[in-house]
């Protein structure tokens, strides 16, 4: 007997033998393939798995740093003109002041660009420093700003971001002071060790854990019997000039930037010592316009020398200290005649180099506060406007009209005092460096801060004693208490 279902074994043995087949024929079908082939493309696969094993990631800390410039090249090279500087219409005294003026000091010679292209730097410039290739091609959009491409509106969408990009250590104390080469990479620092320092930058080495190159310094002048405090280069990049606690300023004939660090004592490269100050020297201006040197010293005195060779000073002033003990000295850029000298205790004078006489006393933040720190630690000249700019001790940075003597703005700029200023060479951007630590970058316009890194460590309280713009390429510097320079781009 069967069961109800109806089905008999010879149905059943039928239909197994039926879907066996149909089992079997496709199976026979999807094996028809060269196995040569497949075993061929499987050793090619394992070659290019092998090649890439040895191919290094590149460094985030570079990308980011080549995406950042691109960025901000790619919006100058679409946005501005290749000639023409930007309008600014709310600071007209840019505009009547044009950089290329011929009643303007000899010695500020920079190059015939925009101030915002000093900053960022031609296309050429930026692949030529960077070293991008085929990757300053790319178009890197910037989240962070406005995407407005007025540039009236959007007056921070052409700055640069600057990084690190040089690290110099070979100093064995505090760096007092630096100078950029006015035409090569080059810098020369001034150190408490004693010595001065040149560093090319273009010779350099990689470091092991940071983006920053490592340099070498290829000459280390030697002649201070104590601590150097200022250095300062002429504008042909052919002599430099430093200032010592010993009271001495030696004049230096500059090497050559290619010369063999090896090789041996060269005595042509110290010209002489200016001698006539009795106490340090605090601070140094060059004139290229008569070719003269002017210094300041604790010794109370503002001294104006030849800089062509080592004769006394054609000019003493403030012989008497009747306005303090200067701090700071620099040339007025509005008047060739003038300079502008700051003292300890917050007085600052402009003198007639010519008939030695003051001309008109800046107002002072010291009045009817004699218990304020109101020291000023650097005064500035502005490049093309008739205004005066001082860092000061009590954290501020204020700004004076050099034909009135008034207070135009005041802001206060860092957590600690404000050690150091330079201005680029067309009067754009306000660099300041403190010891709080950071550096900071000011828009000269709309006084705003645009840009803050952090560029030392600190040392007996003190951080960064000296800031600078190359005058003609896309390089700042920063000098500091750690023995360390750094150099960013």
């Amino acid at each position: 007997m069967f069961p109800r279902c109806g089905i008999r074994p010879c149905n059943v043995s039928s239909s197994l033998l039926r879907v066996e087949k149909e089992e079997q024929s496709p199976l026979s079908e999807s094996w028809d393939v060269d196995e040569g082939l497949i075993s061929k493309l499987k050793e090619q696969y394992k070659k290019e798995r092998k090649g890439k094993k040895g191919v290094k990631r590149p460094n985030r800390c570079k990308l980011q740093d080549m995406l950042a410039n691109l960025r901000d090249a790619e919006d100058l090279s679409s946005i501005q003109p290749p000639v023409a500087p930007p309008v600014r219409p709310s600071l007209p005294r840019l505009n009547e002041h044009p950089l290329g003026r011929t009643d303007e000091v000899e010695a500020l010679t920079f190059p015939p660009s925009s101030g915002k292209s000093f900053i960022m730097g031609t296309d050429e410039t930026l692949e030529s420093e960077l070293g991008l290739g085929e990757l300053a091609g790319l178009t890197v959009a910037n989240e962070a700003e406005n995407l407005s491409y007025d540039i009236t509106n959007n007056k921070d969408a052409l700055r640069k971001t600057w990084n690190p990009k040089f690290t110099l250590r070979n100093h064995f104390d505090s760096i007092r002071g630096l100078a950029f080469h006015p035409v090569e990479p080059v810098l020369v620092t001034a150190s408490e060790d004693h010595t001065l320092k040149m560093w090319n930058l273009q010779k350099t080495a990689p470091t092991k854990k940071c983006a920053a190159l490592d340099v070498e310094p290829i000459y280390t002048f030697r002649a201070h019997r104590g601590p150097v405090l200022c250095v300062v280069m002429s504008s042909s990049g052919d002599q430099c000039f430093s200032g010592g606690l010993d009271g001495t300023i030696q004049c230096w004939n500059t090497p050559n930037p290619n010369i063999d660090p090896y090789d041996s004592y060269e005595p042509s490269v110290l010209r002489g010592a200016l001698s006539g100050h009795t106490d340090a020297v605090w601070g140094l201006v060059y004139s290229s316009a008569h070719h003269r040197l002017l210094s300041c010293s604790g010794d109370g005195t503002v001294r104006l020398w030849s800089a062509a060779d080592t004769t006394p000073a054609i000019a003493v002033f403030n012989e008497n200290k009747e306005l303090g003990v200067p701090s700071s000295v620099d040339l007025v850029c509005s008047d060739p005649a003038h300079m502008v000298t700051a003292f300890t205790n917050g007085r600052m004078g402009i003198f007639n180099m010519e008939t030695r006489q003051l001309v008109l006393e800046l107002e002072s933040q010291a009045a009817g506060k004699p218990d304020a720190p109101c020291q000023i630690n650097k005064v500035l000249s502005h490049p093309t406007l008739p205004i005066t700019i001082t860092a000061q001790e009590d954290r501020h940075i204020r700004f004076f009209d050099n034909n009135t003597g008034k207070l135009i703005h005041s802001m206060v700029a860092h957590l600690d005092a404000v050690t150091s200023l330079a201005v680029d060479p067309n009067g754009l951007y306000l660099m300041s460096g403190s010891h709080d630590c950071s550096v900071r970058l000011w828009n000269m316009e709309s006084k705003t801060c645009i840009q803050e890194f952090t560029a030392h460590r600190k040392k007996f309280d003190e951080s960064i004693n000296d800031v600078a713009f190359h005058p003609t390429k896309c390089y700042i510097g920063s000098a500091g208490a750690d023995a360390l320079a750094k150099v960013f781009v």
